[in-house]
């Protein structure tokens, strides 16, 4: 694709821009911690025998989770390995200040975090989510089967985000056998199911805040709706425990409406191989894998028209059948679409008219249904929305929710603080044995609980690097190079990990860094810290507030 967007930049731009949208709003490219683990000798020490208080379940995005036979994995009574591993064990970046608050607030005996694992890539994924869930649920279950007092909080970001709202819906609506009155908050940061209209606290009494949690959250809610409106739904039970965080301009969560022919690019992007396709390009296999399921779309679709013999009366337009098939929830055997109105002066019967007889309607229909449904389309393309999303160094709003504190409109904490401070008081109640009521106030170990979590990830951030490091793994376009910083001072509450800007003095060898031509090939942020070698060094700028080291993607 690098080739072919160098070749032909004038006509391949707008294709860009299009597939980069396929990219971010499937959850995809935005989930998109891109680093991969070092690999390292370990032991299967952590055991769902030792039982806590509560226990956050946590799932992280695109190559942030724990890796078997590189990470030290959870095992269940019997010894036996479990798609899981204890925080500490693996650190994640954006989301240990979030899920480690609760420990640090009432003890590790009481409290613990594990990161679930799953593939968390983008070969398929619509696979990989579903493999999220059911390893989520599985753990859940584990855990549960040796220590049922256990109560449960839930925090996703990313990828881990349609997991984690998949898997709440399920509890909440009990089409699971985890209890739901053992599950006491769940955070979905960038909420890719979110409808447009929802608010950041979900079926509560109180918009401002959770039901178990007296504190506003402050900051007004952000525009249109998730990439994939397919997932959405309701919470059942779990209604007034949920917290779905979205920053403006995070086109995974706040997508406009009518971008229908963007939404079918991204219903097909969720079910094929993207990782090849960004890495390879266009090749016999990656076209393959787009026609095959392009094909299988096509034919889902002609199927369901087939099975509705009302279908050229209805108003149902062809690409509003397109986009029903594709969605990877589509189940053949869809309920037949009504036909549309009929004048009572009508001389001919409607049962007797041929179908023929409403093609010019149906075409009419089908312009003016692709005009209506597409307003948005254009704009959204020529906003660049790979690098509004995603934009390197951190910078694009995929990144805001720890950095979008607001004291000035009385929101004195980032969606993370916040996070941390409700999850910490969930962890205190627990610990307490105590009923979660809907008039709970927070304690001030709630907020300094909060702050202490996410002092380590920045203190360890604005260390000075001296010596370049090279993650180990496959290389992938887009990737940045170490980072030499400025140590600055951060303010608790105000600053959390915050974007660095980085210009490239030498660039490291096979890498390129992304540009406005090449937004299909930016790449997000590093969260494991791979072993030292030789590579060059880059200098950065970091707001005075905070300072971040960054380490090189391979």
């Amino acid at each position: 694709m690098r080739s072919f967007l160098g070749k032909n930049r004038r006509t391949a731009i707008p294709v860009a821009a299009l597939a980069a949208l396929g990219l971010v709003a499937a959850i995809a490219a935005s989930w998109g911690i891109t680093s991969k683990p070092g690999t390292t000798e370990t032991q299967l020490t952590s055991s769902v025998m030792d039982c806590h208080d509560m226990v956050t379940i946590s799932v992280a995005g695109r190559n942030d989770t724990p890796v078997s036979g590189t990470t030290a994995m959870l095992v269940d009574r019997n010894g036996n390995e479990l798609p899981a591993a204890l925080s500490g064990d693996h650190k994640s970046e954006w989301l240990d200040p979030v899920v480690n608050a609760g420990s640090n607030a009432v003890g590790s005996d009481s409290n613990a975090a594990i990161y679930i694992a799953y593939p968390a890539n983008l070969n398929s994924e619509e696979a990989a989510v579903t493999a999220g869930v059911a390893n989520t649920e599985k753990v859940m279950r584990e855990i549960s089967s040796v220590c049922p007092n256990t109560k449960y909080s839930i925090v996703g970001y990313s990828e881990g985000s349609d997991v984690v709202r998949r898997v709440a819906m399920q509890i909440g609506n009990s089409q699971t056998d985890i209890d739901p009155d053992k599950v006491l908050g769940v955070v979905i940061l960038a909420d890719p199911g979110r409808k447009a209209g929802d608010g950041t606290f979900i079926g509560a009494q109180d918009p401002n805040h959770p039901d178990n949690f007296d504190t506003n959250y402050g900051g007004k809610g952000a525009g249109g709706q998730g990439a994939l409106p397919d997932t959405g739904g309701d919470f059942g039970k779990l209604n007034g425990k949920i917290a779905s965080f979205c920053s403006d301009g995070d086109l995974t969560c706040s997508a406009p409406q009518n971008i229908s022919l963007l939404q079918l690019a991204i219903n097909v992007g969720r079910q094929i191989n993207i990782d090849s396709l960004q890495n390879d390009g266009l090749t016999p296999a990656t076209g393959q894998d787009v026609a095959v399921k392009l094909g299988d779309i096509a034919l889902k679709a002609f199927q369901y028209i087939g099975n509705n013999p009302n279908w050229m009366k209805s108003d149902e337009t062809f690409l509003q059948v397109l986009l029903k098939v594709s969605a990877p929830s589509y189940k053949p055997g869809a309920a037949a679409v009504t036909a549309g109105p009929v004048s009572a002066g009508d001389s001919v019967a409607t049962n007797d008219m041929s179908p023929l007889a409403y093609l010019p309607q149906k075409v009419f229909n089908e312009i003016v249904g692709l005009i209506v449904t597409n307003t948005n389309t254009i704009p959204v393309i020529l906003s660049d929305p790979y690098q509004q999303t995603l934009g390197p160094d951190h910078t694009g709003h995929h990144f805001d929710y720890w950095k979008d504190a607001d004291q000035a409109n009385g929101k004195p904490l980032t969606s993370a603080e916040y996070a941390a401070a409700w999850l910490t008081h969930l962890a205190q109640q627990a610990q307490k044995g105590e009923p979660v009521t809907t008039a709970a106030k927070p304690e001030p170990a709630d907020l300094a609980a909060a702050y202490k979590a996410a002092k380590p990830t920045v203190e360890s951030a604005s260390t000075t690097t001296t010596s370049p490091t090279k993650a180990s793994g496959t290389t992938t376009p887009g990737s940045t190079t170490p980072a030499t910083t400025t140590p600055g001072t951060t303010t608790p509450g105000t600053t959390t990990p915050a974007p660095v800007t980085t210009t490239p003095t030498t660039p490291a060898p096979t890498t390129v860094a992304p540009t406005t031509t090449d937004s299909v090939l930016a790449q997000a942020p590093v969260t494991t810290t791979p072993p030292a070698t030789t590579a060059p060094t880059t200098t950065t700028t970091v707001p005075p507030t905070t300072t971040v080291t960054t380490t090189p993607n391979r």
